[in-house]
């Protein structure tokens, strides 16, 4: 039996919980989410954890982090931390840290997970041992593949979310063109994530394609966050405002796109997982035909890309048993 911390450690929230290898992976023992930006660094939300469930003689961890990791340490893309390992120890007394990024823990969990974790949206022709990717929009865009070696599946991390936004229509050229007046770098992450959706509204309002009625844009500018304003907006509420299901619709439709060039960049014949917080709020539009569209319009590969199997993620857990799952397999213990 061993015990270990594990966390998914993101722009907006942090969520960690104490694993032992015995119970497995999908049951921590205690699990608590806190507001990342509430956090003057990542070791204060650690203490705040220890503290709350009054932990002790704890030596190992395992965090998947929403940013590149350069050796031992890392950089949350959307959050003013740093995360170095030598500090970590230091300042915690832990005896071991694995530090991953999150997508990469995210790909640990896909074994792990379940028929009821999981919603297919494309069938395929899943090819056995083919290549896996993983993409998942969150407040960033985060991708991931994994690759077999011969006996299992080995996560690679990837920032591709950062990679420059590959325009597929008239209006989206119209989109980069507006973007880039305001940004130097137009990446997917910035049309195609938390921090896209509202970009693309703004882009739907600035340019007069759609009106922006007096009572929406009073209710938008009093959320803290407008994304999920934005998401509420076009599908839940009795209104359905017609400018923010526009704006959900072409960042579906991006989402479909650059998940059909990750399933192409590393030939994901064994399939594409579509994770992060957004995904599984947006099921029934997700199966309406929009993503899959953008999915398959790969021209003279349509038909292969029609083979890579789609699923979406619906457990939001999935980040943290990958990284649970990661912190066992670096000690070289087997979690039940």
């Amino acid at each position: 039996m061993m015990k270990l911390i594990a966390g998914d450690i993101g722009g907006t929230k942090t969520t960690l919980a104490l694993y032992d290898s015995g119970a497995g992976t999908r049951r921590p023992i205690v699990e608590k989410t806190y507001e990342s930006s509430s956090y003057g660094s990542f070791e204060d939300v650690i203490r705040a954890f220890m503290s709350d469930f009054s932990l002790s003689d704890i030596h190992h961890a395992s965090f998947g982090v929403a940013g590149p990791i350069m050796g031992d340490r890392a950089e949350i893309t959307n959050l003013k931390w740093v995360i170095e390992k030598s500090s970590l120890l230091q300042q915690l007394g832990f005896s071991d840290i694995l530090l991953i990024n999150d997508l990469e823990a995210v790909a640990h969990s896909i074994d792990i997970l379940t028929s009821t974790d999981l919603e297919v949206i494309n069938e395929g022709s899943p090819v056995t041992h083919g290549p896996r990717a993983v993409i998942a929009p969150g407040t960033g865009l985060g991708e991931a593949y994994l690759s077999w070696d011969g006996s299992r599946y080995v996560p690679h991390a990837s920032e591709g979310g950062h990679t420059e936004f590959g325009p597929s229509n008239a209006m989206e050229i119209e989109l980069l063109s507006y973007l880039l007046k305001k940004f130097d770098h137009v990446s997917y992450e910035l049309v195609c994530s938390g921090i896209g959706i509202p970009n693309i509204y703004d882009f739907l309002k600035d340019t007069g394609r759609y009106q922006e009625p007096e009572w929406l844009a009073d209710k938008i500018k009093k959320s803290p966050d407008r994304t999920p304003a934005i998401r509420i907006e076009a599908y839940e509420s009795e209104t359905r405002s017609e400018i923010c299901r526009a704006a959900m619709e072409m960042f579906i439709s991006i989402l479909g796109a650059e998940a059909g060039n990750l399933g192409l960049k590393v030939m994901a014949t064994g399939g594409i997982y579509v994770g992060g917080g957004i995904s599984p709020r947006i099921m029934p539009a997700l199966r309406e035909g929009t993503f899959l569209n953008a999915f398959f319009r790969k021209g003279r590969l349509s038909k292969v890309i029609r083979t890579m199997p789609v699923s979406v993620i619906l457990n939001s857990g999935a980040g943290l048993m990958g990284a649970a799952a990661a912190g066992f397999n670096h000690l070289g213990v087997k979690a039940s």
